[in-house]
């Protein structure tokens, strides 16, 4: 059960919009360095939630070879008084291009309840290649890591697109590239733990997993305003329900216009 939850650390990070050619070259609108986000993560079963975690996206300028790009960290942990259940600290990092905002490296460090994995990988733009300690393996266009894609995503120009409409996606991961999409599904006002949102909701196509099951059972809501931050993601698991909310930010790029009332 506390595994499930866990998970979603990952699953936020993992929660991507990214995408296809048509997307290569984008450039930022929507972030700057010094962001700060905040994240609880709830877990229920019979409809009752109770506060498991937190997860922290922090971004900041820097360099690779030279070449300036964009560090995000995200770090996500159990509460103390669960960490005798199943104890967390997980650990994922990016570094993407401030030109076109596609990866360069990405590490993960993660601690589940006893599991570890640690995964370091390099993107090399110019040959479509990423480098792990497993080998050399060819990659599309514009793929994108599990961290970076979030922030990729949040400059997408969702005005373009109708309900319904899917958005494809590329990711690498565990040595394999995911060809997936998000499904735009319109504007809507959603509550959270921090406040009322005016947002853009969409579900993601999800790989069948050990906690998910495969197909668009996720909701996730981003702020409708200049930002585009996830405020909201919402998913039923193996055993209850997942939901993460929104619970601090700093230094967003533009006000959040979005928000209607505190809670």
């Amino acid at each position: 059960m506390k595994k499930s939850l866990i998970i979603l650390f990952s699953t936020l990070i993992w929660l991507k919009l990214s995408a296809g050619d048509e997307f290569c070259g984008i450039r930022n609108t929507t972030f700057n360095a010094g962001e700060l986000i905040t994240y609880n993560v709830f877990y229920a079963v019979a409809g009752i939630y109770v506060n498991a975690g937190t997860a922290n996206f922090t971004l900041s300028l820097d360099k690779i070879n030279n070449k300036p790009c964009y560090h995000v960290v995200g770090d996500g942990k159990s509460n103390p008084s669960y960490d005798w259940i199943f104890k967390v600290r997980d650990r994922y990092e990016s570094y993407f291009d401030t030109s076109n905002l596609q990866p360069m490296k990405f590490i993960r460090n993660v601690d589940e309840g006893g599991y570890k994995k640690n995964e370091n990988i390099t993107f090399n733009q110019e040959t479509n290649t990423a480098i792990t300690t497993s080998g050399v393996f060819k990659v599309p266009n514009c793929v994108q890591d599990v961290l970076s894609s979030v922030y990729y995503a949040r400059n997408i120009d969702f005005a373009k697109y109708k309900v319904g409409d899917k958005i494809p996606f590329s990711m690498f991961l565990d040595n394999e590239v995911y060809d997936l999409y998000i499904r735009y599904l319109g504007k809507e006002t959603v509550k959270t733990k921090y406040g009322k949102f005016k947002a853009i909701k969409f579900k993601p196509l999800l790989v069948k997993g050990t906690i998910f099951e495969g197909g668009e059972k996720m909701n996730v809501w981003v702020t409708d305003d200049p930002n585009h931050v996830p405020i909201r993601i919402e998913s039923p698991i193996v055993v209850g329900t997942i939901k993460i909310d929104m619970m601090q930010y700093k230094n967003l790029r533009y006000p959040l216009s979005s928000l209607e009332s505190f809670r």
